[in-house]
């Protein structure tokens, strides 16, 4: 099964939804007025678009009408499809591995699907030929560091550890410096699941970070953060996402669990409330649902009217 069609299946429930709900509204009437607005409005909200992307959704799609003198309803949904577009255009799913080393520093909360993501990457680019690196910097989470080396294992690829509640930033430490020394193309550094309501645990994330960055300086490496959201919380997704940028200053986002959720709107909100490229979507379970975010296609396969 292509991705094409993993995306297909794994947008089935924001289609169901979110999309026909929209359709209805354009479709369902023969003229443009407040009141077809207004209930897209509410559409959007629901879907978890949020407040601020809905206002400006509403607002392009009136100067459209005015511009462009639309008066058919189902018209203007194809002006509304455009505007999502735009609103998604400048991600550039996946990485860009220019340097000898590169390095990917993937924070978030517990249960956001991590360490997967973490195993997904990591076997993609290790069958693309890559030496790839894990390190178990959750250092924090019973378990954690064993669950790593698990996938470790699986996959073929070292993991470097210390002890259950070691000094996270001395794990990244010792994984630079041997990545490094065993010519290693891409590492990847787990970091604690943390809430990220917890002050100490947010400030031992910024170490580790300041860390990473002077290590990667030296050896003239590149670094990333990737943030791993579950596109299943919703609005509260955008709130873990400011203040982990803030911390940490976040260059991508990894949105997982897509499959999972109705609401399909909170892509939409991501990318427009917080200006972070999506690098990586996640539509199912399979290491083959985690690809690199097209916006074009993911508006195209959501309004398609094909199966």
């Amino acid at each position: 099964m292509g991705f094409l069609q993993r995306l297909k299946d794994g947008l089935k429930k924001t289609k169901e939804s979110f999309v026909n709900q929209v359709t209805n509204i354009f479709t369902g009437r023969t003229n443009i007025d407040d009141d077809l607005f207004e209930e897209l409005e509410e559409v959007l909200i629901q879907a978890d678009v949020g407040v601020k992307t809905t206002f400006t959704l509403i607002e392009k799609l009136k100067e459209d009408v005015d511009e462009e003198e639309i008066t058919e309803p189902e018209e203007l949904m194809d002006y509304f499809q455009k505007e999502l577009q735009s609103l998604l255009q400048n991600d550039e799913g996946g990485f860009k591995f220019d340097k000898d080393l590169n390095i990917i520093m993937v924070v978030g909360v517990n249960g956001a699907g991590k360490t997967t993501t973490i195993a997904k990457i990591a076997g993609r680019y290790k069958e693309e030929g890559k030496k790839v690196m894990l390190a178990a910097g959750d250092t924090f989470r019973a378990g954690a560091i064993e669950q790593l080396q698990i996938w470790g294992d699986r996959l073929g690829v070292n993991v470097i550890a210390q002890q259950e509640g070691s000094d996270a930033a001395a794990v990244a430490y010792d994984a630079v410096q041997s990545a490094r020394a065993k010519d290693v193309d891409l590492l990847i550094v787990d970091t604690a699941g943390r809430l990220h309501t917890q002050t100490n645990l947010m400030e031992e994330l910024k170490k580790v970070k300041r860390v990473i960055d002077r290590e990667a300086a030296e050896l003239n490496a590149g670094v990333e953060v990737l943030l791993v959201l579950d596109a299943t919380t919703g609005q509260n997704a955008i709130s873990q996402a400011k203040l982990f940028n803030d911390a940490v200053d976040v260059d991508g986002v990894a949105l997982t669990k897509l499959d999972g959720t109705a609401k399909g709107g909170i892509v939409i909100a991501v990318k427009n409330e917080l200006d972070i490229p999506i690098k990586l979507i996640g539509v199912g379970e399979a290491a083959e649902d985690l690809q690199n975010f097209d916006p074009e296609e993911f508006i195209e396969v959501l309004f398609s009217s094909e199966e």
